[in-house]
C-alpha cells in the first residue's frame, strides 16, 4: 500500500517573524513547508535547519507578494513539487507610521499593495486546490484589522480589507467545506515596527514601543497553527486585543479618545 501524502502547508513572509515561526511550527507537526518571501538567503537558512531538524520536504520560493504574477508562480511550483496545497498562512505584511494628511500616496499604495492584494493574489490561486483538500486559509491581520489606529492609515485599511475579504471568502466556499481563520496577534516582537514605513517610505528604524513586553513570535506561530487544527474561525492571541474589539462595539467613541491618548504618547508619535 502507498502512504498517504504529508499535507503541505504554505508561508508568506516566511524570512523571519511570525511566518518563520509558524513554518517552524507547522513543521514539527510533519506538514511539508513552501517558504515564501522575497530574502532569498534567509529562506535557504530556514529551509535546512527545518530540513534537518525536523526531516520534513521544503521548497523555497523568491515572491514579491505584492506582484500578481510571483503568487501565480508560487502556488504553480508548490504543485508542480508537492502536487497538493492544504494550507495557505497569508502573513506577508508591512507596516507604516505617519498622519495621513502627509502620507505620499505611493506609500498607502504600497503598504495596500502587500497586505491586502499580496493575500488576494495567493489566495486566487491556491483555492482550487485548497478545495481539492478541503485545506485551510489564514489571513494574519491584527488588531488594526476590526479598530483603525491613528497614525497607521494604509496599515489598517489594509487589515479591514483583509478581514472583509476573508470573511464573505468564508461565506462563499462553507458548502465546499473551505476552512478561513483570520487570526489577529497582539503586539509581537519582530522586525515589522523597525521597517514600518514613515511619511516618505523610508523605513522608522526604531519602534516606538517596548518590544521586550510583547508576545515572542514562537507563542504567536503556536496559537495561530492550534488555530488553524481547530478551524477556528477568529483568533485575537492577547486580552488586550479582545478588550479593545468588544469595547469598540459597546463605546465606539469613548475608544477613539482613548486610541488616541495611548497612541500619542508613543515616542516620536506623529499624532
Amino acid at each position: 500500500m502507498s502512504m498517504p501524502e504529508s499535507k503541505v502547508a504554505i508561508v508568506t513572509g516566511a524570512s523571519s517573524g511570525i511566518g518563520k515561526s509558524i513554518a517552524f511550527s507547522l513543521a514539527a507537526k510533519k506538514y511539508n513547508i513552501v517558504l515564501a518571501a522575497r530574502r532569498t538567503e534567509q529562506l535557504s537558512a530556514i529551509q535546512q535547519q527545518l530540513e534537518n531538524e525536523y526531516k520534513v520536504k521544503v521548497l523555497s520560493v523568491k515572491t514579491d507578494v505584492s506582484i500578481e504574477n510571483d503568487c501565480r508562480q508560487l502556488i504553480e511550483k508548490t504543485i508542480q513539487h508537492f502536487h497538493r496545497i492544504d494550507v495557505l498562512v497569508n502573513n506577508a505584511g508591512v507596516s507604516m507610521r505617519a498622519l495621513f494628511g502627509k502620507l505620499e500616496m505611493d506609500v498607502f499604495k504600497t503598504v495596500m499593495d502587500i497586505n491586502f492584494y499580496g493575500t488576494v493574489y495567493c489566495t486566487k490561486y491556491a483555492l482550487p486546490y485548497l478545495l481539492e483538500t478541503k485545506g485551510s486559509v489564514t489571513g494574519v491581520i491584527s488588531v488594526a484589522g476590526f479598530r483603525g489606529l491613528p497614525g497607521r492609515t494604509a496599515y489598517s485599511a489594509s487589515k479591514f480589507a483583509i478581514t472583509g475579504f476573508l470573511e464573505t471568502l468564508r461565506t462563499e466556499y462553507l458548502r465546499e467545506g473551505l476552512h478561513v481563520l483570520i487570526a489577529a496577534p497582539g503586539f509581537t516582537q519582530t522586525e515589522i515596527r523597525t521597517k514600518a514605513f514613515i511619511y516618505n517610505g523610508q523605513p522608522q528604524g526604531e519602534s516606538p514601543r517596548v518590544e521586550e513586553k510583547m508576545m515572542t513570535a514562537d507563542q504567536v506561530a503556536a496559537f495561530i497553527v492550534r488555530a488553524i487544527e481547530k478551524r477556528k474561525l477568529y483568533l485575537i492571541t492577547d486580552f488586550q486585543g479582545k478588550l479593545v474589539r468588544l469595547l469598540t462595539m459597546l463605546f465606539p467613541s469613548w475608544v477613539d479618545k482613548l486610541v488616541l491618548q495611548t497612541f500619542a504618547k508613543e515616542p516620536g508619535s506623529p499624532v
